[in-house]
């Protein structure tokens, strides 16, 4: 009959500092069960330094060996992996213990608004660790300072453990922000929002076609690339051999290695809708990362078409090279940051995105004047775009080199 489900995923936690942690998935296999895995392990802040996977098309063994923190929290981890992985009767012949087929139902969407009284630098980045932990995601944020430095906050989320309809959930999350916020949080207010609504925070503010040339190019540049958010080419080797085996194609990928590296490969296979039958990855401590992946199509077949071949090769090279696009200009008199990650087929953005930037500005002690949370399709592909405008009223001026090196830094997981 198979495993016992909670043996699913096995956590094995390390002995010692600096040593992995091995996660173990064996589970029936589905299109984009790595990418689903390695995005649920980005979200817990973990990093994947070594990797296996190998299936038959049926079922699916996997091992992570990742690095953890001291506040991972292993049994909620485990619960969230298990969450991504099939039912073993979705291979059996017990048919009447499938459900329906039909779409996940999408998550109730809540507004979370709150005031403060006084702004201060970090205050974001802090309500979003505190959300970050509570398994709330943020979809949108509008951040607004008033002219009598009262701060409004508007953030609407989804709530992973769908109970934020329930009071009880809703005095958790006030009380953990008001922890947080002290005397400085004047109200905090939970509502459901409706469909109408939910549409209009899905618009977006116009962007400068001279942002969406810089920021969205799929042109590889040729020039100037740490500056402009590149590495260099030469850096990353992507290559395809159909001589090593009579079922597979065979990815080869050398690169550099970046926070949610694996996820990255991951996502850009699943939105190919490709499959992998084995694969191994390595990173070497200084920083280097090797790829070894047998992938087949959706029929089944290798890939032999040289332009399909190309393709996905060059689709990995951009993703790898530019997993994330940063950029800091002028809106008006005022500077703004802005970033922007690609989004899933399946409609999901990347990870942990706004904690990381607020993170960066606030060990930059750069305040936040607004904030704006969007979607764009350009060029025939989804975009979670962040938009920030940095507060500058205290004399105080990070020049922009800075911001956009910390920014990318903290993103890409780079010291």
């Amino acid at each position: 009959m198979g495993i016992l489900w909670e043996d699913a995923v096995v956590i094995r936690q390390a002995e010692s500092p600096g040593e992995c942690n091995v996660i173990t998935v064996n589970c029936p296999d589905k299109t984009g069960l790595g990418c689903d895995l390695c995005r649920t392990i980005l979200l817990f802040g973990l990093s994947i330094s070594r990797g296996d996977l190998q299936t038959d098309g049926k079922w699916a063994y996997l091992v992570f060996w990742v690095m953890g923190k001291p506040n991972t929290r292993w049994s909620l981890l485990k619960k969230r992996l298990l969450e991504v992985c099939p039912s073993y009767f979705s291979t059996s012949e017990i048919d009447y213990y499938h459900p329906d087929d039909q779409q996940p139902k999408p998550s109730d969407v809540f507004l979370l608004k709150f005031w403060c009284s006084c702004d201060r630098e970090g205050l974001l980045h802090d309500v979003s660790e505190v959300l970050w932990k509570l398994e709330l995601t943020i979809k949108r944020v509008k951040v607004s300072t008033a002219p009598d430095g009262r701060v409004m906050d508007l953030f609407f989320i989804t709530d992973t453990r769908e109970l934020l309809h329930t009071e009880k959930r809703q005095e958790e999350t006030i009380r953990y922000l008001r922890d947080i916020l002290g005397d400085a949080l004047i109200s905090c207010e939970i509502e459901s929002v409706g469909a109408e609504v939910t549409a209009c925070s899905q618009d977006s503010s116009f962007l400068p076609s001279s942002v969406i040339e810089d920021m969205f190019s799929l042109e590889f540049p040729q020039h100037d690339y740490h500056r402009s958010g590149f590495l260099a080419p030469n850096s990353i080797s992507v290559m395809v051999d159909n001589n090593l085996s009579r079922s597979c194609t065979l990815v080869q990928i050398l690169c550099k290695d970046h926070k949610g590296l694996i996820y990255d490969i991951m996502r850009t296979l699943k939105d190919y809708n490709i499959q992998t039958s084995y694969g191994r990855f390595f990173a070497n401590p200084k920083g280097n990362c090797e790829v070894d992946l047998f992938i087949k199509q959706a029929d089944g077949k290798k890939i032999v078409d040289p332009s399909k071949q190309n393709a996905l090769c060059s689709r990995l090279r951009m993703e790898l090279l530019r997993p994330l696009r940063v950029a800091v200009a002028s809106r008006g008199p005022d500077t703004e940051l802005l970033v922007s990650n690609p989004v899933e087929l399946s409609g999901r953005g990347r990870p942990l995105v706004f904690h990381d930037i607020t993170l960066a500005l606030k060990s930059l002690n750069t305040g936040i004047f607004s904030v704006e949370i969007g979607r764009h399709i350009i060029r025939d592909r989804e975009w979670e775009v962040y938009r920030i405008l940095i507060d500058e009223g205290n004399g105080f001026t990070v020049p922009r080199n800075k911001i956009d090196e910390g920014v990318k830094k903290a993103l890409l997981g780079w010291d």
